[in-house]
């Protein structure tokens, strides 16, 4: 009698079914990240022109009302950390579409705040119900999308982000210019609300995602460490930083520097070069397209390039070349967002939605903390010292992506 062991059967792990470029779950995926991209960033933005009014209405300082958009974007970071644990367990599509419904419904409750301190804590909570949004976005795309059409996608995300950061901002003023401020919100948050039911109409269910009932802080610490010991991402994550510092900079300041003789342009003009964040659409889009053709590290390089020429352009005194350097520095920031924020869901190893949240974290950490260190430089310099701090930033940036580059496996991610 022979000793034979039986034949082990193991069961492979089904194939990712993936939305391809081209068919129609593509497309509604594609719409619905725009269409979240889009109301994030319109309601988070929508109070930046309605600074000067809460302080003539609320009677407050100027260095006061503007915690009615510093909070929203303190807790916003603090928020994403939370989000990627929670949408383990509830989801990626489910967490998106609670928290763009939360955050519409809390700009319309702004809109009829009482009293200053009452918004202040609409504004905060409406910043921790978004971070439910930009993380998990890019982690649902990095799961769920083609790889060889995640850069488009990203892309057409980064750029709905952008227009809603322009249109919070543009139309909050007419609006608010005609109607008050209190039925600008309200519209702003109505706005919102249509587009998070276009959002939960047409984002597909997940196919990729595997939930994981509970919590366990402890698979959540190790999933974060896992990715800041991988080689490249760390570096993924300094470029957030840095360039979105440098990109808040200039646009912290620019307007301090264009009121002021010689330029003295009134607060509607001022406001109409947020119209500028047009550029930043194409560009976001454009430079997802090219970096699936070309490689991504190498349209990143060039993305940090035009931002740093974007920058240096701004040292004329010609209004014409200003404006036009704010342009090309949009262009260059939004080209660079698009294809650094892809490069994270295709650089972790799982746990992809823990990865989105740290390149959030650090996005919006440098918004908060280099932004506002650029006003030291205004204050001690001009805006000279302005753009040689930018540069800087842009520089050390463009040393992470090479060196993020090298240290990828993959050269040509």
């Amino acid at each position: 009698m022979s000793d034979i062991s039986p034949i082990e059967v193991t069961e492979a792990p089904p194939a990712k079914q993936y939305l391809t470029r081209g068919t129609l779950p593509y497309r509604r995926a594609s719409l619905a990240l725009f269409l979240s991209g889009f109301s994030t960033f319109s309601l988070l933005y929508c109070v930046q022109p309605l600074l000067p009014v809460f302080a003539s209405d609320y009677a407050v300082s100027p260095a006061q009302s503007s915690l009615a958009l510093s909070l929203s974007t303190g807790f916003l970071a603090v928020a994403i950390i939370c989000a990627a644990a929670v949408s383990e367990g509830l989801g990626r599509r489910s967490l998106m579409s609670i928290s763009l419904v939360g955050a519409a419904l809390l700009t319309i409750a702004a809109a009829f705040a009482p009293n200053w301190h009452m918004l202040l804590v609409l504004r905060a909570l409406l910043g921790f119900v978004l971070g439910g949004v930009p993380a998990v976005a890019m982690a649902y795309l990095a799961e769920e999308i083609d790889p060889k059409g995640l850069g488009a996608t990203m892309g057409l995300y980064v750029g709905g982000t952008a227009f809603g950061g322009m249109s919070g901002r543009v139309l909050t003023g007419i609006f608010a210019e005609y109607l008050s401020w209190r039925p600008a919100m309200a519209l702003m948050g109505i706005i919102g609300l249509a587009a998070a039911i276009g959002f939960i109409v047409l984002l597909p269910a997940s196919r990729n995602f595997i939930r994981r009932p509970g919590f366990d802080p402890g698979f959540h610490l190790k999933a974060w460490a896992g990715h800041l010991q991988n080689p490249a991402l760390p570096f993924v994550f300094s470029i957030a930083f840095l360039a979105m510092g440098s990109f808040v900079t200039i646009y912290n300041y620019a307007g301090f520097r264009l009121v002021a003789a010689p330029y003295e342009l009134t607060q509607t003009e001022l406001g109409l070069i947020f119209t500028v964040y047009m550029f930043g659409i194409g560009a976001s889009s454009i430079g997802g397209i090219l970096g699936d053709r070309f490689g991504h590290f190498a349209v990143l390089l060039t993305g940090l390039a035009v931002t740093a020429a974007g920058s240096a352009l701004t040292l004329s005194a010609s209004l014409p070349v200003i404006i036009l350097g704010i342009i090309v520095l949009t262009s260059g920031f939004f080209m660079s967002h698009s294809i650094a924020s892809g490069l994270v869901g295709k650089l972790a190893k799982g746990t992809k939605g823990h990865a989105s949240s740290l390149y959030m974290l650090a996005y919006y950490v440098g918004s908060s903390v280099l932004g506002s260190a650029g006003g030291w430089f205004f204050s001690a310099e001009g805006w000279s010292a302005v753009v040689f701090f930018t540069l800087a930033m842009l520089l050390c940036a463009f040393a992470c992506a090479y060196g993020a580059r090298r240290l990828s496996k993959a050269a040509r991610v």
